[in-house]
């Protein structure tokens, strides 16, 4: 059970050489881009309330076609919450609307331009 073993000598200048290869390039050099993170501003996300705030969950019915029109998209798809920050009692409200409309055929269940 007998390890060979490199010279160490050897193997110190071999890193040496690998280290200056992959060191990066300088200032003068061609492909070396200087950028600058001082003028970077922070961006502070402002919380975003429900458009539905004002409205009761009892006035989110199917026969509220005004307002099941609004949270469609242009095919007919009920827009997600992330997009219109609905909160998610009314967002399940208008989902419940929007499907009963359809099932009566009050709104189209899927809009031709």
């Amino acid at each position: 059970m007998s390890r060979s073993y490199q010279n160490k000598s050897t193997n110190k200048s071999a890193n040496n050489k690998s280290a200056a290869n992959n060191a990066a390039p300088k200032a003068g050099e061609e492909g070396f881009i200087k950028v600058s993170l001082v003028n970077q501003s922070v961006f502070i996300r402002r919380k975003k309330s429900c458009p539905l705030r004002s409205i009761p969950l009892t006035e989110i019915t199917y026969k509220n076609l005004k307002l099941i029109n609004k949270f469609l998209s242009e095919r007919g798809k009920i827009l997600p919450s992330r997009i219109t920050n609905v909160t998610p009692k009314k967002q399940r409200a208008l989902a419940n609307a929007i499907k009963r409309a359809r099932f009566l055929a009050l709104i189209s269940p899927i809009k031709k331009d």
